[in-house]
């Protein structure tokens, strides 16, 4: 018979195996200092389970030594480009192309590198690297003379910084962007050598198409059989149930789509008692719902002006009944400034801010998974009629839609 002291420990076990799970999803990159170090704490005290549970059920692998704890995320889709990194001190622009390979040729001159590093010796080396004929074809180039290049390379510096492969010593990335001054760092080289969530290195993938590369540098094993295709199959859907805010039907195969039919109370189950994330099963797909409302790093609503116009442009798409030009919502937007302005940033309603605020809430709903886009117009999808205005008609039991919820990735 289970004894009362008993069931508390196994029940502060569970409790401290789940915040550690949800510590490791949200950021999967935990340090030993600093503001993740309680959460760090409890990922390196349950590393064997967690290590386990992660590698089995989506194939991501988890590295705890003294330093971080790494969980080595893939994205169930290689391709969303609505998942960008972003510069938080400069009204979290999203990073890049440009900002992509300065981080790549950054790291790679860090990890040459010895353990302290300034700021214009690290500049010097990424130019003498970008002057490689290879680079110089894509059309991208680097000599860091001008200040929107320099801006460039401190946003780069200000994610190493918060990621912790970077600590500043001295000196301030401003001084560097003005010129009047230097910064100095010293390089977590353990941290640095955690960062690349592959499965091979990039040097050995020889595909040439983008597409073909990023398949490449996550393919697991051949799936010569069918325990590993199912396998495979269990890993994927897991991955975009953990990390996507809605898994729509339509955008899975036949094969995947009948595996997660016969499997969907398996697969949900097994997130629900690792996580506390809950199951929304709808005629369109599914949605792991969080309760804490914690697990994401997208709110729908948010508060501000961004977070109003977003919600105000949700309830039109809403009432769509096909695709939505920009130019249609920029006109909408200009009506929706004319009634509820008074409770937006002045610079909201100033003339020609409504491309940008249409900008940001179709960026915003298609990371939500309520929308996608075309080069000019807006496709609601399943998911955004939670915010029709109105009553929604159920034709069936179970046809409501799904509420989305961004999970937080990296």
């Amino acid at each position: 018979m289970t004894t009362p002291l008993a069931e508390v420990l196994d029940g502060q076990h569970a409790a401290e195996l789940r915040k550690a799970a949800r510590a490791l999803l949200k950021r999967p990159l935990l340090l030993a200092r600093g503001r993740q170090a309680d959460e760090f704490r409890l990922a390196r005290r349950h590393a064997s389970e967690l290590r386990e549970w992660f590698d089995r059920n989506t194939g991501w692998a988890l590295q705890a030594d003294t330093e971080a704890a790494r969980l080595r995320k893939s994205p169930g889709v290689l391709t969303d480009p609505t998942h960008p990194a972003r510069d938080t001190t400069r009204g979290a622009a999203p990073f890049t192309r440009r900002r992509y390979v300065l981080l790549c040729l950054a790291l790679a001159a860090l990890e040459r590198g010895e353990a302290q590093i300034a700021l214009g010796r690290l500049a010097d080396q990424i130019v003498l690297d970008a002057a490689d004929p290879r680079l110089a074809a894509t059309g991208i180039e680097f000599a860091l003379e001008r200040r929107d290049e320099r801006l460039d390379l401190a946003a780069v510096v200000r994610l190493l910084l918060d990621l912790g492969v970077l600590r500043r010593v001295a000196g301030e990335e401003e001084a560097y962007v003005s010129g009047a001054g230097d910064v100095l760092y010293d390089v977590e080289r353990r941290v640095l050598a955690g960062l690349l969530a592959t499965r091979r290195g990039p040097s050995t993938v020889h595909a040439e198409a983008f597409g073909d590369r990023l398949a490449e540098l996550v393919a697991e094993t051949a799936l010569d059989s069918e325990e590993l295709r199912f396998r495979a199959m269990r890993r994927s859907l897991t991955r975009r149930l953990l990390d996507d805010p809605v898994l729509y039907y339509d955008d899975l195969t036949d094969a995947e789509l009948a595996y997660l039919t016969r499997q969907r109370g398996f697969l949900t189950a097994r997130i629900t008692e690792l996580t506390g994330l809950v199951a929304e099963v709808r005629a369109e797909g599914i949605a792991m719902v969080d309760p804490e409302d914690d697990l994401t790093d997208l709110r729908m609503p948010e508060q501000g002006t961004y977070g109003h116009v977003t919600l105000l442009l949700a309830e039109h798409l809403a009432a769509a009944e096909g695709p939505v030009d920009l130019d249609e919502l920029a006109l909408r937007v200009r009506e929706l400034a004319s009634q509820h302005g008074g409770f937006w940033a002045k610079s909201a309603r100033e003339p020609g801010m409504e491309t940008e605020l249409v900008e940001q809430a179709v960026a915003r709903l298609a990371a939500l998974g309520l929308v996608s886009r075309t080069p000019r117009a807006v496709v609601v999808r399943p998911a955004l009629a939670r915010y029709a205005v109105g009553e929604t008609v159920i034709r069936e039991p179970g046809s409501a839609p799904v509420p989305p919820q961004r999970k937080a990735t990296s």
